[in-house]
């Protein structure tokens, strides 16, 4: 083997004249590919990181202000007793008692709820069980039926009085037993107020079912 022959060639290669093989050393494609794909991937991140930061100090701020979807939000609807029909003055018939020292107030009351458009019944002293014993302006007494209906249109005349039911009471009639401290019926005006908002209540907002 011959002096000028590169080591570890033997004697396969030997220089002849003026051509030399050309020692390279071993191409390391693979240890470039892989730090071309840990590049790509490190912007990536780099790229998503960026992205949530903006998100979280613009676009979570955008939807917190903007609040829930209208489509989350609450529903309006009438409550369970504002949908139950309630009669007409004309559909309820009204015994007026007194039950004061002072004479006359049954009639005089009874005439008034007439012309107000109430049915009239008995018109007299109230019993013993309430004479000079109602301390306010009067006691609205009817059957259970008319907790929610006859008692609340009558009520829109004599707004301070007390409403109390009787489960052992039979028919349809309520009472307006006059009190101590009555004056007068409430102003027609006011009650024609008071009797049409009781006529259209506000709707009952209810949260809604529907999931965002």
């Amino acid at each position: 083997m011959s002096m000028l022959t590169p080591p570890g060639m033997g004697g396969q290669y030997r220089i002849k004249g003026d051509k030399y093989p050309r020692m390279r050393r071993p191409r390391r494609r693979g240890r470039l590919v892989v730090l071309t794909v840990a590049s790509a991937a490190a912007l990536g991140m780099i790229g998503w990181g960026t992205l949530q930061l903006i998100d979280v100090f613009s676009g979570g701020r955008k939807a917190s202000a903007a609040g829930p979807k209208a489509d989350c939000g609450t529903k309006t609807t009438p409550s369970a007793a504002a949908t139950a029909p309630l009669p007409e003055p004309g559909g309820i018939t009204v015994n007026v008692y007194n039950a004061t020292t002072r004479s006359g107030l049954a009639k005089q009351t009874a005439d008034e709820l007439k012309k107000r458009g109430f049915k009239i019944g008995d018109v007299g002293n109230a019993s013993k069980e309430f004479d000079k014993k109602v301390k306010g302006t009067g006691l609205l007494l009817g059957p259970d039926s008319s907790l929610n209906t006859s008692l609340p249109v009558l009520a829109t005349q004599l707004s301070a009085a007390e409403r109390r039911t009787d489960a052992a009471r039979k028919g349809k009639d309520v009472d307006l037993i006059i009190g101590s401290a009555f004056k007068e019926l409430t102003k027609k005006k006011d009650a024609d107020k008071a009797l049409a908002a009781l006529a259209k209540p506000e709707p009952t907002p209810r949260a809604s079912r529907n999931s965002c």
